[in-house]
């Protein structure tokens, strides 16, 4: 059963690289979650580099005692400040294949409340 889950997120992890890139104008904000943990990168597809990367081990985030979804929040808020020093604005929402439902979504919130624009 979990390979096939796997299987299947994959497939639809791949139609929507198919359909979403990253440029140096709107560079794409990729989504990585764990059963424990979360990431985050804003990626520019054309040069083929990570610009920014946050996820829930960074240091003030990892010292909080707070549920999985408010550890998204705090991670889209983190990669928003890192982003506003960085001068990107805009990014292109990817959400690897997870529905957009939970800690995805809590992740998208904070970066919106942090100024990102998808």
């Amino acid at each position: 059963m979990k390979k096939n889950g796997e299987y299947q997120r994959s497939r639809i992890r791949r139609r929507i690289r198919g359909k979403i890139s990253g440029t140096t104008a709107r560079p794409r904000l990729s989504v990585f979650r764990s059963n424990k943990q979360i990431y985050a990168q804003i990626i520019d597809d054309a040069s083929g580099k990570t610009l920014i990367s946050a996820s829930s081990q960074d240091k003030g985030i990892a010292s909080k005692t707070v549920t999985k979804i408010e550890q998204a929040k705090l991670v889209g808020q983190l990669l928003a400040e890192k982003a506003k020093e960085a001068n990107v604005e805009g990014v292109v929402f990817d959400r690897g294949g997870y529905v957009y439902h939970g800690r995805i979504k809590s992740l998208a919130d904070g970066a919106r409340e942090g100024g990102l624009k998808f």
